[in-house]
């Protein structure tokens, strides 16, 4: 998923920077990048295998993307 601002967000199952030797581990992990550039801007580790695309959604009026991994749907505040 992309935003208005060009920050590409996207989970993996395993490490990007591991290779596939990673993804065996079953840990997933969720990046926000530069659509423009690829250049990672954060990463966070989730604990389990990511199970769906990134979803957007809006609570009074601030937004969030969610992403489910293992068993745990997790949300993170984007910035205004």
């Amino acid at each position: 998923m992309t935003t208005a601002s060009n920050i590409l967000f996207t989970g993996v199952w395993g490490d990007y920077y591991s290779g596939p030797e990673a993804a065996r581990l079953g840990d997933g992990y969720f990046y926000a990048l530069d659509a423009r550039t690829g250049e990672v801007l954060w990463q966070m580790a989730l604990g389990g295998s990511v199970q769906s695309g990134a979803m957007t959604y809006s609570v009074d009026g601030k937004q969030y993307v969610a992403v489910a991994a293992g068993n745990t749907l997790f949300a993170f505040g984007l910035r205004r």
